[in-house]
């Protein structure tokens, strides 16, 4: 008999593992609690004789039924941060894209330009290394770095955990900046208002067809890098498209961190969805 371990269970969309979590180079004060399977796996049998299609159905069918009880029980705890949340007109953004998009940047740049309207705070997602949240620290903004080990996204639990380590003010914006990554994201609600997917004009056009489980699962895309437009054969209006395809109701807005173009777009875009939330206030600092 296997015994299933939270390694093996973390992602079975892509079979990462966990590894050791750890917020600004600490250990996580307790690993996510996940429910218990009904049985173990049991490894398909290869031996003569064996009946491998039996073992194989058993097999798979048991790996959605985990599946489905990890969702089940991760958007359990989403709800649980959702409320926490607003219950203190927090505004939290899930920011998601593959590797190289900008992310970073672009968050450096929005601490910049809302300085002074209301707090703002940072998670940062990544498998190793604080860089990205010491970049966010030298703006004056906190931040606290979740380093996955070999997880390739965030959870609610680890999301949840960050609460008590990050200092969050009542009607602030908190944006968290998920590991580069558009598969398993997508399938992870963290308990955020919205996820805002990135995509970079270096990438391909046809990037939202490939993953189209991050660009349904999204409200915003945000087309990046459009500074470099000039030098490549990126087509924004087909990309926007094929986003639109996949998710009709997808808001679309393009922007360059680098020249500024369609930056205050963007910024006007958090202050109208910041507005709606019950108890926010407009420019309220505490």
């Amino acid at each position: 008999m296997t015994k299933l371990t939270r390694d093996q269970t973390m992602c079975s969309t892509c079979g990462c593992g966990s590894g050791e979590i750890r917020y600004n180079g600490q250990p996580a004060l307790s690993a996510a609690p996940l429910p218990a399977p009904t049985q173990a796996f049991r490894p398909v049998a290869a031996a003569a004789g064996a009946h491998v299609h039996d073992h194989a159905h058993d097999h798979d069918a048991q790996k959605v039924k985990i599946e489905r009880d990890i969702l089940s029980h991760n958007d359990t705890l989403a709800a649980a941060n959702r409320a926490w949340l607003a219950a203190r007109a927090i505004l939290a953004l899930n920011l998601v894209s593959s590797p190289g998009s900008g992310k970073t940047t672009l968050l450096v740049e929005t601490i910049r330009r809302l300085a002074g309207e209301f707090p703002i705070a940072v998670i940062e997602g990544d498998q190793q290394t604080e860089f990205d949240a010491e970049r966010i620290r030298a703006t004056g903004a906190p931040a606290l770095q979740i380093n996955t080990g070999k997880g390739c996204h965030l959870d609610a639990h680890m999301v949840g955990e960050a609460f008590a380590r990050l200092p969050l003010a009542a009607q602030s914006l908190l944006l968290i900046e998920n590991v580069g990554n558009l598969v398993c994201p997508a399938a992870f609600d963290l308990g955020e208002a919205h996820k805002v997917v990135i995509l970079s004009v270096t990438e391909g056009e046809d990037k939202p067809l490939k993953y189209p489980d991050m660009f349904a699962a999204a409200d915003l895309m945000l087309l990046s890098k459009t500074d470099l437009l000039p030098h490549l054969s990126f087509d924004p209006e087909r990309a926007i498209g094929y986003a639109q395809r996949v998710n009709p109701r997808l808001h679309t807005l393009t922007l360059s961190t680098t020249s500024g173009a369609g930056f205050d777009a963007w910024l006007d875009w958090i202050r109208r969805e910041r507005a709606t939330l019950p108890g926010a206030r407009p420019g309220a600092v505490t």
